[in-house]
């Protein structure tokens, strides 16, 4: 039986170079693509795939909360992060939220399939660049002051926020009132006393939730 992958990533030469490495590969097959976190979670709840390429860096939902949304209810599912990012926030940030593989865009081609046949093996993959950013990333963060925690929706509100969207956008995309995406709002810049929606997409930026290229 085949493995079941869905593709996403918001450029679509990358989407089309690894559907295309995919087709040479006989136990392959990619059954969707998305090019926004929102709707890799709905094409990954329609498909039910084995393997899902997830990209970091997309707009209306990042990788590390569309992997976390999948996972939560699809925990079966493999999620190979993939980006341009070598950088720990990234890395460590997929990995806690589930991912069991994490490729560089530099490289994906070589290591694609490779990543693909390991982790469905349910082990880890890592670019061997990325085993480093790790394991030096465990150690400083041992000793670190814990960052505030956020809720999902309120990581999905701040990262809305941070790509510009307007009170009333949000609130449509999330189906639910402008009072309550107002009141994440306020929620939100209270336990990271942050004060303005420029702080506020800076610190989405600093945090990986929001990227400039994915």
């Amino acid at each position: 039986m085949k493995i079941r992958i869905v593709l996403a990533d918001d450029h679509q030469i990358v989407r089309e170079g690894l559907h295309a490495l995919i087709a040479t590969e006989r136990d392959l097959v990619v059954v969707a693509e998305a090019e926004d976190g929102r709707t890799a979670v709905q094409l990954v709840a329609d498909h039910e795939p084995d393997v899902v390429i997830m990209d970091i860096g997309m707009p209306e939902l990042n990788g590390v909360d569309a992997t976390r949304q999948i996972l939560a209810h699809h925990p079966g599912i493999k999620v190979i992060a993939l980006s341009m990012h070598s950088d720990s926030r990234f890395v460590t940030g997929m990995l806690k939220a589930g991912a069991a593989g994490y490729l560089l865009k530099n490289c994906a081609c070589d290591e694609l399939v490779n990543a693909i046949n390991t982790v469905m093996q349910h082990r880890i993959y890592l670019s061997p660049s990325i085993t480093g950013v790790v394991i030096e990333d465990y150690i400083r963060r041992s000793a670190a002051i814990e960052e505030p925690v956020l809720t999902q929706r309120e990581r999905e509100v701040l990262q809305l926020l941070a790509e510009g969207k307007a009170t009333r956008e949000i609130a449509e995309k999330l189906h639910v009132s402008a009072k309550t995406v107002a009141t994440h709002r306020q929620n939100i810049m209270d336990k990271l006393d942050l004060h303005s929606v420029a702080q506020l997409t800076q610190y989405a930026i600093s945090q990986g939730l929001v990227t400039l290229q994915g």
